[in-house]
């Protein structure tokens, strides 16, 4: 199932020619806007929000504007500056998110997210990562996603909900939004108001014939795009600092074994091309051009630089049943998207002690399989709070400065939230007698508690009379909890002195 985000820069000219300007920038209450050439007049190709509020247009002439707009700043507007940035952009987008990222001037970005978007944890949190990225560089944006790019581009300009499109809900998505959504040449929008014709649906459910006899074939050829019926093969930008091999074929190939022993043969040339350079491959992006005008993409990741060939080829060759290769591949490129320094390190000391073994290889194998955020190791971290002292590394990180104390043991499992139990114990230090947990009757054999804990008054005011009492307790079975009581037992303001299980032991 294909998925294509289109991601949307409403402000890029002016959110650009901020971030150049640095400390120097106008205050975002002072009106600005972007003036130049079109045809013979001088008109506004770009404003600010202040100048917006108050009156500014794109496509108003600028002294319109500077007549409208007492101390209005009007700076020239660099039209090829912006592509050429979009373009840079579109390079970042290729390394942090999917193989395929096109520009599409003069404000977006279009991304192939096929089979990448679980890499950021879902369709939802990949568009959150990207918006959150570019606000806090100061450029505006937002984004959508769906089965087709065109539904992407209409519903992330036009509508203010429902960024992710589902495969059947196309119709339902883009349906109610204005002609200019289908990127139509804004004279045909014109003759089509005329008629009558102001939405999507107007025009998507009509016969074609009449259309294109009126119209030509743009209109049709956008709806088709739009609804999924014919493909819009995106052109992958390129960075030519990335190292990449590529080779085309005189006669398509489709076969695995084709496509392993071609794969392999690229992985030998892109390493000693990284050999040449002293760098080692982090990420790997491999491209199959399809003779239908689709590119079939895969990315694989190293937890560590490398240029093994084989090791390489051995991850790339797991990916083989994820590419589909229609009715053949004519062109294959292989590159590596990231790189570092690789510093060769001997694999046993001067001493011929064995050194530290080297994970990475099944670490690499591991990420690329199930996901790289499925794979990390805990680290303790300063808290006195049992769940804020636990966190998530890379599983190849350096080990943490910190380290939990032997004092009191903790449970070899902490539930990702407490669960309430029903229980009795008599106030305020003694451990309970018994308890029910997820409909389960227990009776408490051995305890040993309280381990007083309280909250942490730095983080917010709620937590400065907060306190939790743990117990370890044991069942008749053998079994061993770990039990707290929200609050002290006598005052009511540390907690509600409900009791709750937060972990296990064994």
């Amino acid at each position: 199932m294909r998925r294509v985000v289109s991601l949307y820069l409403p402000n890029w000219p002016v959110d650009r020619l901020l971030r150049g300007l640095g400390e120097t920038a106008p205050p975002p209450d002072l009106p600005l806007i972007l003036a130049g050439r079109f045809g013979r007049r001088r008109t506004v190709l770009a404003a600010n929000r202040a100048a917006m509020a108050k009156g500014a247009r794109v496509g108003m002439a600028a002294t319109q504007a500077q007549a409208l707009i007492p101390g209005l700043d009007v700076r020239e507007a660099d039209p090829k500056g912006d592509e050429a940035a979009l373009g840079r952009l579109a390079v970042w987008a290729m390394r942090r998110y999917a193989p395929v990222c096109q520009p599409d001037p003069p404000d977006g970005l279009a991304i192939e997210a096929t089979g990448a978007a679980h890499l950021k944890g879902g369709e939802a949190a990949m568009l959150a990562d990207m918006i959150a990225r570019l606000e806090a560089e100061g450029v505006a944006a937002d984004a959508a996603i769906g089965p087709t790019y065109g539904s992407a581009h209409a519903v992330v300009r036009f509508r203010r909900a429902h960024r992710i499109i589902t495969p059947n809900a196309i119709d339902a998505a883009i349906g109610g939004l204005p002609l200019a959504g289908l990127r139509l040449p804004s004279e045909l929008i014109a003759h089509l108001n005329r008629m009558g014709l102001d939405r999507i649906a107007d025009v998507a459910h009509r016969p074609r014939a009449p259309l294109a006899l009126r119209f030509g074939h743009e209109l049709g050829r956008r709806i088709d795009q739009a609804y999924g019926r014919i493909g819009e093969p995106l052109i992958p930008v390129e960075a030519p600092e990335i190292p990449t091999v590529s080779r085309v074929f005189g006669e398509p190939i489709g076969a695995p074994e084709s496509l392993a022993r071609h794969v392999t043969s690229l992985t030998s040339e892109l390493c000693t091309a990284l050999e040449t350079s002293g760098l080692g491959a982090r990420r790997l992006d491999w491209l199959c051009f399809r003779v239908d005008n689709r590119i079939e993409a895969q990315r694989v990741g190293l937890a560590r630089p490398s240029r093994d060939a084989l090791r390489l080829a051995r991850l790339l060759s797991d990916r083989i049943e994820k590419i589909d290769p229609g009715f053949g591949i004519e062109r294959m490129t292989l590159s590596a998207v990231q790189a570092e320094p690789l510093h060769w390190k001997p694999g046993e000391s001067a001493l011929g002690q064995a050194g530290t073994p080297d994970l990475s290889d099944l670490v690499d194998v591991l990420s690329n399989r199930i996901g790289a955020q499925r794979l990390y190791r805990l680290v303790p971290i300063e808290s006195d709070v049992p769940e804020r002292s636990v966190g998530k590394a890379p599983p190849l990180s350096a080990a943490p400065v910190l380290d939990w104390t032997p004092e009191w043991p903790r449970p070899a499992r902490l539930l990702k939230r407490p669960e309430p139990v029903e229980t009795m114990a008599l106030l305020p230090d003694n451990p309970p007698t018994h308890f029910t947990w997820r409909g389960v009757r227990r009776r408490v054999i051995r305890a040993d508690g309280p381990e007083r804990i309280f909250g942490e008054w730095r983080r917010r005011d709620a937590e400065v009379w907060a306190v939790r009492d743990y117990f370890q307790v044991e069942d008749e079975a053998g079994r061993r909890f770990w039990l707290f009581r929200a609050g002290n037992g006598e005052d009511q303001r540390t907690g509600s002195h409900a009791w709750f299980i937060h972990g296990l032991f064994g």
